[in-house]
């Protein structure tokens, strides 16, 4: 596709390779690629009009992209801290010790989930699985790093880190 109806051209071609990589006629298996390399691109949130340059350049309608977007918790609508921390809160977690992990960040960071701290540093929200029941109780930062079997210690020291390596830059 040559227009990219709005897009940058590094969210065209990560498209692009998706919708090869399916049968002609299926171009919407590639809206959940584009929504996220759009969303990284965009400082961590989508906006209607990214929504829309997605679903034009796939040629759908922009209901069936935000119908996607809604769907899964790692689209985000507005603007997101630097490290999103997203604690699984469903069975295995929960009786696993979440409610201390989900205590002990909200109390640590002085938000309460889905809010983001006043510095920009840190989004908490829940999430409903992150597929690691085994190693309960986790989180996720940033829909890429997984912690599993965490105490209070340990997010200390994740978030301590994490601090860290914003500090230096990295």
């Amino acid at each position: 596709m040559s227009d990219t109806h709005g897009l940058s051209q590094s969210t065209a071609s990560v498209i692009d390779v998706w919708i090869k990589k399916f049968p002609e006629g299926k171009a919407r298996s590639a809206v959940l690629a584009g929504l996220k390399a759009a969303q990284d691109e965009n400082g961590g949130h989508l906006t209607n009009e990214i929504m829309e340059n997605i679903a034009a350049y796939i040629g759908l309608p922009a209901i069936e992209v935000f119908e996607v977007a809604s769907f899964y918790d790692m689209c985000e609508f507005k603007p997101i801290g630097r490290y999103k921390l997203s604690v699984c809160t469903n069975v295995s977690c929960m009786l696993c010790g979440s409610h201390a992990i989900v205590d002990h960040l909200e109390k640590r960071l002085g938000v309460k989930m889905g809010e983001t701290t006043q510095d920009g540093m840190f989004t908490l929200r829940d999430v409903e699985c992150l597929a690691a029941c085994i190693n309960a109780p986790m989180l996720q930062v940033n829909d890429r790093e997984l912690y599993e079997k965490l105490t209070p210690e340990s997010v200390d020291v994740l978030l301590d880190r994490l601090i860290a390596e914003a500090k230096s830059g990295e």
